[in-house]
């Protein structure tokens, strides 16, 4: 039921808005001094993009919930609210900026936002009835309940760099029903558990069918490296190591500035910590060379240093006293906010690359 809404919602939108734009039509690319325009994306989307990824550190939060803690006891509701308060904070902040209106992008964001809201809502209310009813008085995880917080988790670290829809849930349906026992103690929540799993993996793999196939035609395939600018050149042969190995020079800009690819999405925080590491710095990031997003992790009485403008700050739900801080940073700031955030023990949650 959760993603029959979630597919209707999607495609009467769809029907609506993109017969005449798309994320691509959408964006006129700004002028770059340094990148080639294939590898140059608009400034906007470094806050566009922090309500997609909330909707990856929401399902991590839950999966390390889940490792220790009653699936009824998570904050569906909260996380839903955080949300659209950080939708609403970079929603203010592209309109403050006067950035043009990426109305594929805000379309997306409005999809995914509103089809989370509908499915932790119903999540909530099944958790807290039947799924509360089966957890018992005293409540002992099942071999059912440490599958699904493997599941959770294997989900997660997939979606960190490919669209959820490419997650092959029908393997671990099949992994469900032919590797954990039949039988064991809590025979009642044993099987309400299954039952959960069993209708969440199928109506997943449905509905992540239809959407790859819808994606298909409507987004064009999105390049999985991010241009960066570096400085000086002679350092970057010292970021390259066996672990850091796809970085990949396009060409010498000047004598002291190189251009090179780095992987996107989650691989982007790895490999800028790295280039700073290297005692590198940036000069442009996918074309832009003002400003870009990061999220920070820190004590709730914790404030961060070599940021701009703090956008939000979130408490996090399920750790008592730990917040996250989503700000800009200068571009040409970036890696020496690094290097001091290491220094310091800041947890660097993420870099927002576009």
């Amino acid at each position: 039921m959760i993603q029959q809404v979630r597919l209707c919602f999607t495609f009467c939108l769809s029907a609506l808005f993109f017969g005449f734009t798309s994320p691509a039509s959408a964006q006129a690319l700004q002028g770059s001094a340094i990148t080639p325009k294939e590898h140059v994306r608009t400034v906007d989307q470094t806050f566009l993009t922090f309500p997609e990824w909330f909707l990856v550190f929401s399902p991590a939060e839950y999966a390390q919930y889940l490792k220790t803690e009653r699936p009824s006891q998570f904050p569906f509701f909260g996380h839903i609210r955080q949300f659209w308060e950080s939708y609403k904070a970079v929603y203010d902040e592209t309109v403050a900026q006067k950035y043009p209106f990426n109305a594929g992008y805000h379309l997306m964001v409005g999809v995914i936002g509103s089809s989370t809201t509908v499915e932790y809502g119903i999540k909530s209310a099944y958790e807290n009835t039947l799924g509360r009813i089966s957890e018992g008085v005293r409540f002992k995880a099942t071999e059912e309940d440490q599958f699904g917080a493997r599941f959770a988790q294997d989900y997660v670290s997939f979606i960190r760099d490919l669209p959820w829809y490419q997650y092959d849930f029908m393997k671990q349906l099949k992994a469900l029903w032919t590797v954990v026992p039949w039988s064991g103690e809590n025979f009642i929540r044993k099987w309400e558990r299954r039952f959960a799993l069993t209708t969440e993996l199928l109506a997943k793999a449905g509905y992540g069918k239809l959407i790859g196939l819808a994606t298909g035609s409507i987004y064009d395939a999105p390049l999985m490296v991010t241009a960066v600018a570096v400085s000086p050149s002679k350092n970057l042969a010292f970021a390259k190591t066996t672990t850091f190995d796809a970085i990949n020079l396009i060409g010498e800009v000047d004598a002291n500035t190189s251009l090179a690819t780095i992987p996107r999405y989650e691989g982007f925080t790895a490999y800028a910590k790295q280039l700073a590491a290297a005692n590198l710095n940036f000069v442009e990031i996918a074309g832009n060379q003002s400003i870009i997003l990061v999220s920070l992790i820190g004590p709730e009485a914790w404030v961060p240093t070599l940021t701009n403008k703090v956008l939000i700050e979130q408490r996090i739900l399920t750790v008592a006293g730990r917040k996250r801080v989503v700000a800009t940073v200068n571009v040409k700031d970036l890696a020496n906010a690094l290097r001091a955030w290491s220094s310091q023990r800041v947890e660097v949650e993420h870099l927002f690359d576009y």
